[in-house]
């Protein structure tokens, strides 16, 4: 393939990618909808996972992305909104973005939700201009295995992710980042 060839290719998929992770800080979706759409998400992972449940009146506060959209071929790009609640209340708003590269291909929509089990984690989350997955507070992706057979009293980590309502088919290896910022909604 010579160089212009590859670069003809390239911007595309660098548009495709750079578009999620250079939206503005300024979110897509209404506050009360984003709101809605989070509680309604977090109810249907209470019903059906009864360690996120039982987190629910331990963690000092949860993050719910009620739906990610990832996709991408060779370049891949995820974007979702999510809404933090503090005592059962929304608080703020967040953006999910990510960008991976790899042998990879296909789309999917997930949700996930963050349990935030100390002050300390919290507060770096919310002070951070800009969380990324796997530095800081320790992130324990919880799975079902996980969930079946693990109690609160056993749970010692900073946060808790729950992966739900995954729909759609994405396969491959990849490198891959994923950034949290503080959005204010439409």
């Amino acid at each position: 393939m010579n160089t212009r060839s590859f670069v003809a290719l390239l911007v595309p998929a660098l548009v495709f990618v750079a578009g999620p992770a250079a939206a503005q800080d300024k979110g897509k979706t209404e506050a009360a909808e984003l709101t809605s759409e989070s509680q309604a998400a977090l109810t249907k992972l209470y019903a059906g996972v009864p360690l996120a449940k039982a987190l629910q009146s331990k963690a000092h506060a949860v993050l719910v992305f009620p739906e990610i959209t990832k996709a991408g071929f060779g370049i891949g790009g995820q974007y979702g909104e999510g809404t933090l609640f503090k005592g059962g209340k929304a608080t703020a708003f967040y953006k999910t973005t990510g960008a991976s590269f790899g042998l990879q291909a296909g789309g999917q929509k997930y949700g996930y939700a963050m349990f935030f089990m100390n002050a300390k984690a919290l507060d770096d989350f919310v002070n951070a201009s800009g969380f990324e997955v796997g530095v800081g507070p320790s992130v324990v992706l919880v799975d079902e295995g996980m969930a079946k057979t693990t109690t609160t009293n056993t749970l010692k980590d900073d946060i808790y992710a729950f992966v739900f309502g995954q729909k759609g088919l994405m396969a491959g290896l990849g490198i891959q980042g994923n950034k949290i910022t503080k959005i204010t909604p439409k």
